[in-house]
């Protein structure tokens, strides 16, 4: 089969969250089952400054809007690992500072941008080759199956396509005017609350989900919470509505980027039969993080995330205080909501031999804290998959999380009288429940070495890779295909 991904992010070339990193290694593993794959991306201009000077392969193609015509040139990506990139070059809308947005809110053409893109996939592929399935992701690329089920459904070429829609985080839907319709020449039939209407808005998540031969999301339990209305975010009832076509899909990791044995970004590689490399990795991160003085005995617990409530920080400013009077060290890497980036800020002031805060994203460093803390800290209210937790898992660095979406799903947690699990959960989302899980992992680290040993190979020999996810996605792609001939 041939399978065309669309997304706005993919590593290596363009990231923001979880999604550029499904994009980078997802397809990679399709390829390697036999099938055709194309990956369409924005260039936008950080995309252009890894990947410049592209040829074309399409040198123009017409975008109609009600006023107006954009043009659009696909850019040839290259072919990695059996996966063809083409990029949709349209300067005007692409070329810009920020993705999404600027400190002020988003960008108020993101109706615009994120309909072209969808738009010049569809006209990109009757040229560069109609696939079996589209698998779109997130609401930025899901006009594909509003325009393929609407605009094209008496295009010959591509009538017989199929579509899979995955929801990466169901908090974004891309809400715009009810004139987005007429603008993207679309009929106002569809303008209705079993199609793309919510709220009098234009919602083009929903309008992905309606449209779409299947939806997934990414864990089983997230799956299952995005059909409630606490996690929904009021798509809960067309969820709910197309629940037959709803799949549950854990994501995996790419260890070939994340794996104490080969991770050139760490100060000494270790396996789970030879860990004494992790010490010498929990020395460098304390060097790294201006921490050297923290004794042997004393628990490092780590956090790399986006300093955000959605992540939990609410509840690790409620702790705070507490935690920091006992003795552990935090190590904190991150940005996010300015609330929270002050509060590690004055924390790190008043708790200097408690607590060392890096404010900003660093890809080496994020590493370094993985393989050199003894304790990973994921409080997420929700967490549709989570990576973290799983890279943790690899490194022997026990995660503390909240059981929620793929964080419940990934992390098992300590028996110690079987000596089974990976972890600690609390399933009240309050700041006692958490703090209790931590004092369970910091007290186990502390009083019994070799259960915490055990515990830290439990994790490290669960395999998360891509391998059985793309053969669920495999299957779905052939039971959707089947359905469209």
């Amino acid at each position: 089969m041939h399978i065309v991904f669309a997304a706005s992010e993919c590593i290596p070339y363009v990231k923001t969250g979880g999604l550029a990193d499904v994009i980078g290694a997802l397809p990679k593993e399709i390829a390697a089952l036999g099938h055709r794959v194309t990956v369409y991306l924005p260039y936008y201009r950080q995309v252009r400054e890894k990947a410049p000077e592209k040829k074309p392969v399409i040198r123009s193609i017409t975008i109609p809007f009600e006023y107006y015509n954009r043009f659009v040139t696909i850019l040839d990506g290259g072919l990695h690992e059996g996966v063809q990139i083409c990029f949709v070059d349209c300067p005007e809308l692409f070329d810009r500072e920020s993705l999404y947005a600027t400190p002020t809110g988003d960008y108020l053409d993101n109706w615009e941008r994120f309909g072209l893109f969808g738009r010049a996939v569809l006209e990109a592929t009757k040229q560069l080759g109609v696939p079996d399935i589209f698998h779109v992701h997130d609401w930025q690329a899901a006009m594909i199956p509003v325009y393929l089920r609407t605009t094209y459904y008496f295009d010959p070429a591509l009538r017989n396509a199929g579509c899979v829609l995955t929801i990466h985080n169901a908090g974004y839907q891309g809400w715009f005017p009810p004139q987005t319709i007429e603008r993207l020449l679309l009929p106002w039939d569809i303008f209705t609350m079993d199609k793309v209407e919510q709220y009098d808005t234009f919602n083009y998540l929903k309008g992905g989900i309606v449209y779409s031969d299947a939806i997934t999301t990414v864990s089983r339990r997230y799956a299952e919470e995005i059909t409630t209305p606490e996690f929904g975010n009021g798509l809960d009832s067309v969820l709910r509505s197309r629940g037959a076509d709803l799949h549950g899909i854990l994501n995996g990791v790419d260890y070939t980027l994340w794996n104490p044995e080969t991770d050139h970004n760490i100060a000494a590689h270790y396996t789970p039969k030879k860990l004494a490399g992790k010490l010498e990795c929990r020395r460098d991160l304390l060097h790294a993080f201006g921490a050297s003085q923290v004794a042997d005995e004393t628990p490092v617990l780590g956090i790399v995330s986006r300093f955000a409530t959605q992540k939990g920080f609410d509840l690790i400013a409620q702790i705070a205080n507490r935690l920091l009077n006992e003795d552990v060290f935090l190590v904190a890497l991150g940005t996010g909501e300015p609330y929270y980036e002050g509060l590690f800020r004055s924390l790190h002031e008043q708790y200097s031999g408690r607590i060392s805060v890096r404010i900003g994203y660093d890809d080496a460093l994020a590493h370094k804290v993985e393989a050199g803390s003894d304790i990973f800290l994921m409080p997420s209210r929700y967490e549709p998959c989570g990576l973290n937790q799983i890279y943790s898992l690899k490194y022997g660095t026990v995660p503390v999380v909240h059981a929620t979406g793929g964080l419940d799903d990934t992390v098992e947690e300590w028996n110690g009288e079987e000596k089974t699990g990976t972890g600690f959960k609390f399933h009240d989302q309050n700041a006692d429940s958490f703090l209790a899980a931590i004092h369970r992992a910091a007290d186990l680290f502390r009083d019994d070495k070799n259960a915490w040993t055990t515990l830290m190979r439990n994790g490290m020999g669960k395999d998360f890779s891509w391998k059985e996810p793309a053969r669920q996605y495999a299957a779905l792609y052939e039971e959707v295909a089947r359905r469209r001939s």
